[in-house]
């Protein structure tokens, strides 16, 4: 992962209930219910107590879910005592020891805090595990790293753009039930419309029309772009 300037922890208000918590080029959202807060993703772990933060806003109690097992979305997952996370994400998430024990979720599975409600959607390609947490009353959908306004990774072992590229397909199919994304990496909120972009752009990449580029830090792999989709692959 490339190296930052480590900045506080900033929690922003999108609404009334709602939390974007930046973290250094990563971001965790948080949504507070009347029973209990949904707190997806914990960040990098190097910028202060997310647990302190969280509960500067609420003293409800926290229920922690990973969109995937990076370390930049687990960081600070030791200071909860559990987490949820799919079950294809699990042995990426304890090979690399990354916190307290995982309790499974499941696709089609509804995450309910009172007044915010989720269902689990599974999308691998990014990880194994990778999910995103749909709310069809407010007609958004939180999505961890699949779609961004900035590179996404599709290297090493763990990934894969083949899966990648059908759970794109998938998101399209879904796409009447929600109007915006909420990601984890460069703009917060997404316009649905970028799932298409990237759906395009990986196809061309995997049909090798892409030229590669030297990425802007360090790592193990080429920058690929196309009218405004990226990939590290």
């Amino acid at each position: 992962m490339p190296e930052f300037v480590t900045k506080p922890l900033e929690a922003v208000k999108i609404e009334e209930g709602a939390f974007r918590i930046e973290d250094n080029g990563v971001r965790m959202f948080l949504f507070i219910g009347t029973e209990k807060a949904l707190l997806v993703d914990t960040g990098f772990g190097n910028a202060g107590s997310v647990r302190a933060l969280v509960r500067s806003l609420t003293d409800k109690p926290i229920y922690l879910v990973n969109t995937h097992a990076d370390d930049d979305h687990t960081g600070k997952n030791a200071e909860f005592e559990t987490t949820h996370i799919h079950p294809a994400e699990m042995p990426y998430f304890y090979s690399a020891k990354r916190g307290p024990a995982a309790e499974p979720i499941w696709e089609g599975d509804v995450i309910d805090v009172g007044g915010w409600r989720f269902e689990v959607v599974l999308i691998p390609g990014h990880t194994p595990g990778s999910i995103a947490l749909l709310n069809r009353e407010k007609r958004f959908i939180s999505i961890g790293d699949t779609v961004s306004t900035t590179p996404v990774f599709i290297f090493s072992e763990i990934r894969s753009i083949y899966a990648y590229m059908a759970s794109l397909d998938k998101l399209q199919r879904m796409s009447g039930d929600f109007d915006t994304i909420y990601s984890m990496h460069g703009d917060y909120s997404v316009p649905k419309e970028q799932i298409g972009k990237l759906r395009v752009a990986a196809e061309k990449l995997v049909a090798g029309e892409l030229e590669p580029m030297e990425p802007p830090f360090p790592m193990p792999a080429k920058m690929y772009a196309h009218e405004g989709a990226m990939f590290f692959y």
